[in-house]
């Protein structure tokens, strides 16, 4: 297959820096590091092509295995391993922080998708497998979300026996470089392969901080909200009497727990629904939809985030989900369990700063219309990004009579393919306006219906249809009536031309945030800083800190913010801005 070919014309970024040297191209001690069966690590230098540069050293577990060998050797600026999420929270536990690592199956998966095998097995040993003919393991299946690591759980496919780790592990990772040069941005390629290995690095450290809670804050919010709990497992009362509200509006009991039920209870009034979607509730006249919308909101705070969770999430202090960096198609995060990503604002009282500490809650201000604006290099939308004012407000009034509204619409609409009744009319305004940039989306949604691979930025790829799914983001300002699907083997072109051109602004939006991660965890440990960052979403991040220190944190995230559009896009007049508060509680920063 053809990858996507925008036009493009800057081919790569001027301004690498210390930020995110290539690991084939940094100088400096680089060590790679590899677990034995028996707990102890094998590890020697590199050289720039991946190969050792020094004699092989072990140390065995009773040496202090994997956290000796790397506390000892605090010349070492880049470890190489196999698996950050496996290796770093045991580091962190015995205090040991790295300021760089490479991570072979985080880079293995990425690069897979490069060359159009989406999903096929990412362990160091498929890798090694497939470098020598062999057959190829299979992963292990991902574990249950929220469930915990056992004793039982199946750990990755091991290598053949007689396989020395660190010669497999060498093995690929040189392999990887030499694929990495052979991609059509090399560069770039080396630069997403770091920047996630350097969330993955950002995501252990954030789950052994965690997020501050407070049980008793929480405690009292679901008691305010959700009434008296009743024994043997039923429903709290303020849901009881809610259901006993809808069933009465009906005339007959009906479990607004159950949507089919409450489908059929509406047919009976002859009103058909398709679902019980509060926007379709909205829509139309009955005294049974206002006490369901406020069942069903309550019913969702009482599963996702109520007393079970509380009991199950919250400890000491602390809420430490497990974040799974580049765990959608398009490199946004996920978590393993807990709805980290999705705290309600009312659930929002219980994150409160430790005493004498702030929360500095930053949000990327309109973070994917200014991507579109730095990967189409679209003059007009450029200038409009690189404006200190609002980004709707400024293009509305280029484009729309000044109604904010309809630019947003309009430009949101065009990233998420709502080309049909009035947002047709709005696209060909902003086609006039905004050639390059209408263009870049038509382009990438045109290579998905071809079924072509469409790439980031950077050169994360879009799976070929029948690959796996993605959520989309109505939440970025698309009513919920305007969702699009997700595609699948049975997908229409159309529907994955809708999701491809999506996925460039909203995947390159998430390579950015990467590298405004990477940047600002350097920025605060290089000043010294006591803050931690604790909360990432894919565009909102959150530090928590000494009162005395939000001012300097302040800085380091907008220098960050900028220092990744640079690195990521190159030289663009186009600003990537914060809105920031500095918050004793999460609730208050909104």
């Amino acid at each position: 297959m053809n990858d996507v070919r925008v036009p493009l014309r800057v081919e790569r970024a001027s301004d690498i820096g210390a930020l995110s040297d290539p690991p084939a191209r940094i100088p400096g001690m680089r060590w790679a590091a590899a677990e034995t069966d028996h707990g102890g690590v094998r590890l020697c230098p590199l050289d720039p092509g991946g190969k050792a540069a020094g004699p092989v050293v072990e140390v065995t577990a009773e040496q202090g295995g994997i956290a000796e060998a790397v506390r000892s050797r605090p010349e070492a600026d880049r470890w190489v391993w196999r698996s950050t999420a496996e290796v770093y929270p045991r580091l962190l536990a015995a205090g040991v922080r790295v300021d760089r690592a490479y991570d072979i199956e985080a880079a293995e998966a990425l690069l897979l998708g490069h060359e159009g095998r989406s999903g096929a097995p990412r362990s160091l040993a498929a890798a090694w497998a497939r470098l020598r003919g062999l057959p190829v393991p299979e992963d292990p299946p991902p574990r249950a979300a929220g469930g915990q690591p056992s004793l039982f759980e199946p750990g990755p496919p091991p290598l053949p026996p007689g396989t020395d780790p660190l010669d497999a592990l060498l093995e690929v990772y040189a392999g990887q470089l030499v694929r990495t040069d052979a991609a059509e941005h090399p560069d770039r390629m080396r630069l997403l392969t770091t920047a996630e290995s350097a969330g993955m690095l950002i995501a252990a450290e954030m789950r052994r901080a965690g997020v501050p809670w407070r049980a008793d804050r929480h405690r009292e919010l679901l008691d305010e909200l959700l009434g008296e709990r009743y024994p043997g497992g039923l429903e709290p009362q303020r849901l009881a009497e809610l259901a006993d509200e809808v069933s009465r509006a009906f005339g007959t009991r009906v479990r607004p727990d159950l949507p089919a039920e409450v489908v059929k209870a509406f047919a009976r009034s002859g009103i058909a629904l398709g679902s019980t979607r509060a926007w379709e509730l909205e829509r139309i006249d009955h005294p049974a939809v206002e006490p369901l919308l406020r069942y069903k909101k309550l019913y969702r705070l009482h599963t996702a985030h109520g007393w079970a969770w509380l009991q199950s999430w919250v400890r000491e202090g602390r809420f430490r989900p497990e974040y799974l960096p580049g765990g959608t198609v398009s490199g946004r995060w996920t978590t393993n369990g807990g709805g980290a990503l999705q705290i309600p604002k009312v659930v929002r009282r219980a994150v409160v700063a430790d005493p004498g500490w702030r929360l500095v809650v930053a949000d990327a201000d309109q973070m994917e219309p200014r991507v579109l604006a730095a990967i189409s290099r679209d003059p007009g939308l450029m200038e409009v990004a690189g404006s200190d004012r609002d980004l709707y407000a400024t293009l509305s009034d280029r484009a729309f009579s000044g109604r904010r509204d309809l630019a947003k619409l309009a430009l949101l609409g065009a990233v998420y393919g709502q080309t049909s009744g009035d947002g047709l009319k709005h696209l060909a305004a902003l086609r006039r306006r905004f050639p390059a940039a209408v263009a870049y989306v038509d382009e990438a949604a045109r290579a998905g219906e071809e079924g072509r691979l469409v790439r980031t930025w950077l050169g994360r790829t879009c799976p070929p249809a029948g690959g796996a799914a993605e959520e989309t983001a109505d939440e970025a300002g698309l009513p919920r009536d305007q969702e699009e699907p997700s595609y699948g083997s049975t997908a229409s072109a159309r529907a994955r031309g809708r999701f491809t051109r999506n996925f460039v602004v909203q995947g390159s939006a998430a390579d950015w945030a990467l590298l405004m991660l990477a940047a600002l965890r350097r920025s605060l440990t290089g000043a010294g800083l006591r803050a931690e960052i604790v909360f990432f979403q894919h565009d909102e991040v959150i530090v928590h800190c000494p009162e005395a220190e939000a001012d300097a944190v302040r800085e380091a995230i907008a220098e960050a913010g900028e220092t990744a559009g640079r690195i990521a896009f190159g030289p663009t007049p186009v600003r990537f801005a914060f809105t920031m508060a500095a918050v004793e509680c999460y609730a208050d920063a909104k």
